[in-house]
């Protein structure tokens, strides 16, 4: 074989296997990428919300404060109903500021906090713990409001 081709395959032999290497050390497999997600929301989320993501006892009544508690974030909440817009939206600016109308709550908004890689790992992280009816429901509310966008 001649010297160059002989370089030829040897670097495509060698492209090929950072390839291969590539999926394995630069970018985290789907439960590398969901380990990723939890312990971002165990970082930041989990105080509040759970580590189980249980949410507050009575989250669906107000507080001494008046302010709900937490809710969870698992099939017995209400996160799945709500589009991939709105949760991104609440986790960067906080529940306050997305409901209005001088409405309080103890959900502080991560911006400048988490990145946007970081609160999309958070909710893919969310979603992967979803049962499949949950998980197919918020797909459909995201896809929905997609549609409504388009002129």
């Amino acid at each position: 074989m001649a010297p160059k081709r002989q370089i030829a395959l040897a670097a495509a032999l060698g492209l090929a296997a950072l390839a291969g290497l590539g999926g394995l050390l630069l970018w985290p497999s789907a439960s590398g990428a969901q380990e990723h997600g939890r312990q971002i929301y165990l970082d930041n989320c989990a105080a509040c919300h759970g580590a189980d993501r249980e949410g507050q006892a009575d989250w669906r009544r107000p507080g001494p404060s008046g302010r709900l508690p937490a809710p969870p974030h698992d099939e017995t909440g209400h996160t799945w109903h709500h589009p991939d817009r709105v949760l991104r939206d609440i986790v960067l600016r906080g529940t306050a500021a997305i409901v209005g109308q001088g409405y309080e709550s103890d959900m502080p908004g991560f911006e400048g906090v988490l990145s946007a890689d970081e609160i999309e790992a958070v909710l893919d992280y969310l979603k992967s713990e979803w049962p499949d009816r949950e998980r197919a429901f918020q797909e459909q509310v995201t896809e929905t409001e997609a549609g409504e966008d388009r002129p």
